[in-house]
């Protein structure tokens, strides 16, 4: 049986156990979000805007509140949190604003003359599957196109948030969403495979592992129900060269050490050209060992926990996997003795493909540097993985820049910037690192029914 509980990662104390739900419980839910769905589809688009209008400034003014719950839960800085809580605002204000556009008909020019009209339609409820790093963000994504468009959404958040779960659904209960519009449940992953196989679920959407969303893929395309994932990523992170090397590095540790490295999109692997691979290293070094892992609740705090000691031991074996190969180690290298689940920075270099830090991606603090000699060198290392999310190119030369960015076999490139995320781009990746893509208006066009309504022209009476 899947449990949920809250276990603090700075103390690996267990604050609070929540009972799972039943099967009965689960068919009850699924009833009522499909019965929701016939009167939610037909609501107002008005007042859906105005409701998901609502949910924005609830999560602004609960923000701190809304924080502490997954500084306690996952351990995420402070201070992090609050930014992922502005963050998800302004996804729900987006959507609010910008959805009835992106739903209203298109009109088409066919052949033939006559009207010719595509529609923006829901299609039903849908299940969301959604992991810890960022416990409001990862939802907003999902949540807010889809009630936008009129669709519902039964959710199954990570056993260790269960806290944020149930604040995600306060906060839709009191902006006013209908109750079985969105509903949260606490099931179980055998639970989950028979909801997705229901007539009544009409498509699912993970943000989780790569064996995670394979299971998932395969139960939904089975049941010929439709589906997002976004999955894992191991973000190349080129410098072509610098003018600023160190404002390059201060960019690269920030995109490898926020959410103590916690992240699909965060910068993992390091490729520098050999002219300025010695600098890059030694100042990335010094930077990332700066870094004091501290008390998450602390606003001064800017490394906090690994989620969980399963976690730190996982990235261990991924690190002493790479150490006993050969790679060597310039600061870091293991968990931090004492409470919690802490893990040391950690700067690899001389990786090699028979370690598992080459084609595998390191959740949490740890920075793999590689040293090439062109530009081409370092397109064929950055595309040779089997995950495909996102990237950043670094060059004075914006052209530089751009012409590596085309090559690269992601579905995101950043240039000048570490992968970042915002309500009005796209996000989602290729290869292993996923299938669909959420937010802006792309977001919007994968849980839907793009229906024709065509009126030929009339024919001449005879």
């Amino acid at each position: 049986m899947t449990s949920y509980k809250s276990v603090n990662p700075a103390t690996g104390k267990t604050v609070q156990e929540f009972p799972s739900a039943t099967d009965a419980d689960i068919q009850n839910a699924m009833q009522r979000s499909h019965a929701a769905f016939g009167s939610w589809r037909t609501t107002d688009v008005a007042e859906r805007s105005r409701i998901l209008a609502q949910v924005a400034t609830l999560y602004s003014e609960r923000k701190e509140e809304l924080a502490a719950i997954i500084t306690l839960e996952m351990g995420k800085p402070v201070r992090e949190a609050q930014g992922e809580v502005d963050l998800v605002a302004s996804i729900y204000s987006y959507y609010a604003t910008e959805g009835p556009r992106f739903m209203q008909d298109e009109t088409l020019d066919a052949a033939g003359g006559g009207d010719a009209v595509v529609r923006t339609e829901p299609i039903g409820s849908l299940v969301g599957i959604m992991p810890w790093n960022y416990p409001y963000y990862q939802v907003a994504r999902f949540a807010a196109p889809n009630l936008m468009l009129g669709n519902t959404v039964l959710l199954k958040h990570a056993e260790n948030c269960p806290q944020s779960a149930q604040a995600i659904e306060q906060i839709f209960r009191d902006a006013g969403l209908p109750a079985d519009a969105y509903i949260n449940i606490f099931a179980s992953k055998e639970q989950i495979a028979d909801m997705i196989a229901d007539p009544r679920i009409q498509g699912v959407s993970l943000t989780g592992s790569e064996r995670a969303g394979s299971a998932i893929g395969e139960i939904a395309g089975r049941n010929l129900k439709r589906y997002v994932l976004e999955l894992g990523g191991s973000d190349p992170f080129i410098v072509l060269d610098s003018d600023d090397m160190d404002a390059t590095v201060k960019a690269a540790v920030a995109g490898r050490m926020g959410n103590a490295g916690q992240a699909c999109t965060a910068s993992k692997r390091f490729i520098v050209l050999a002219d300025y691979y010695q600098e890059f290293v030694e100042k990335f070094t010094a930077r990332a060992a700066a870094l004091q892992p501290g008390d998450p609740a602390d606003p001064a705090t800017r490394l906090g926990p690994l989620s969980s000691q399963s976690a730190a031991d996982s990235l261990a074996e991924q690190i002493d996997d790479a150490v006993a190969k050969g790679a060597t180690v310039h600061t870091g290298g293991g968990k931090v003795d004492g409470q919690g689940s802490y893990f040391a920075p950690t700067v690899l270099t001389g990786v090699t493909e028979d370690m598992r830090a080459y084609s595998e991606e390191l959740f949490g603090p740890a920075a793999v540097i590689y040293k090439v000699s062109s530009a081409e060198e370092a397109v064929d290392l950055a595309n040779a993985s089997p995950f495909g999310l996102g990237g950043s190119v670094f060059s004075s030369s914006p052209q530089k820049a751009q012409d590596v960015a085309a090559q690269l076999e992601t579905g995101m490139v950043w240039i000048n910037s570490v992968t970042g995320t915002q309500a009005d781009l796209p996000f989602g990746g290729v290869k292993r690192s996923g299938v669909g893509r959420e937010l802006a208006k792309f977001g919007m066009n994968e849980f839907v029914n793009k229906k024709l309504i065509r009126q030929p022209a009339a024919r001449p009476a005879k």
